[in-house]
């Protein structure tokens, strides 16, 4: 098996302090029996493309260039990309502040089916008719996508690098993506749809960020991997607590099932990636005297170490 992390580690300094004081004995000893087997990502947090994306994008076949993330999410969702050159929309809420416009993600705004299908009904009309070689789908009530020939080879920041953040860092060079960035929040404001949201004391959806632009290539991921996505939601939404409890989680759950896995001399590979860096380490062959040697004095390693600049 192959576990695969993301959001493992945060550059804000409360997630770090808070890291530093979870205990996480499984992962401990899990990585205590691995090996260091490279990383992925150039240390650098104001890359478009976060090192988790970048991660699965290689094991794909895709490396060092932009993940076509619609078209492999459209793929996952049952629809056929097709060739067309397709784009992720992200229905958010650009919050105006003192200290410049941030973007909430689509569990701040909660839109039920029904709702997010009329929204993105009101803006494929007037912004991705069909008549002009526009296509568009519903995913769920936080993801849509839409496609065209325009789209392709067009570079976006992932949402995973953009939500509860400062917008203005990760807005496209693109002129064709700011332009319908701009087009979107111009045909949202004050829509029938929102002044009905706001009698309801919700948040309007005021607008939508657009990424993973490009046509559906690559492989299918290993069979062996792993990805557990449940610190993703926490950290998107500042919610430390919940992001600590879903550390614990993973470490009694999936982590310790890992490190049994690696006790029993079992193939084991873990990935923890965190805003620059995507990690591996791997499970060495083990003969049986080395195996009882590890039951016997069972060897363990620093998390914090682990997850030191990821």
């Amino acid at each position: 098996m192959h576990l695969m992390i993301p959001f493992a580690s945060s550059l804000d300094p409360h997630f770090e302090g808070a890291l530093r004081e979870l205990e996480l004995p499984q992962l401990s000893r899990l990585l205590g029996l691995l090996t260091p087997a490279g990383e992925i990502g150039d240390a650098d947090e104001s890359t478009p493309i976060p090192p988790h994306e970048r991660f699965l994008a290689a094991q794909r076949g895709i490396d060092g260039d932009l993940p076509p993330s619609a078209a492999w999410r459209l793929r996952a969702a049952g629809q056929d990309p097709g060739d067309a050159a397709w784009a992720l929309l992200t229905p958010v809420h650009f919050a105006i502040g003192t200290e410049g416009v941030t973007a909430l993600g689509p569990a701040t705004l909660d839109l039920d089916d029904a709702e997010s299908r009329a929204f993105l009904d009101a803006l494929t009309a007037p912004l991705f008719p069909p008549a002009q070689g526009w296509r568009s789908a519903w995913l769920s009530s936080g993801e849509w996508a839409v496609a065209h020939d325009d789209l392709d080879g067009l570079e976006a920041a992932s949402v995973d690098r953009v939500l509860n953040r400062g917008v203005e860092t990760w807005y496209p060079q693109a002129r064709r993506l700011r332009t319908l960035l701009n087009e979107v929040q111009m045909l949202l404001h004050e829509h029938p749809l929102n002044q009905a949201r706001e009698a309801r004391r919700l948040r309007p959806l005021n607008a939508v960020w657009i990424s993973g632009c490009g046509r559906d290539r690559g492989s299918a991921l290993p069979a062996d991997l792993l990805i557990d996505e449940r610190l993703r939601a926490p950290m998107l939404t500042g919610d430390l607590y919940g992001w600590s409890e879903a550390w614990k989680a993973l470490d009694a759950g999936p982590i310790e099932q890992a490190l049994h896995a690696a006790r029993e001399g079992g193939p084991v590979s873990l990935t923890l990636a965190g805003e620059r860096l995507a990690r591996s380490w791997t499970r060495q062959p083990a003969g049986g005297w080395r195996r009882l040697k590890e039951r016997v004095a069972p060897p363990s390693a620093s998390v914090a170490t682990a997850l030191e600049n990821l």
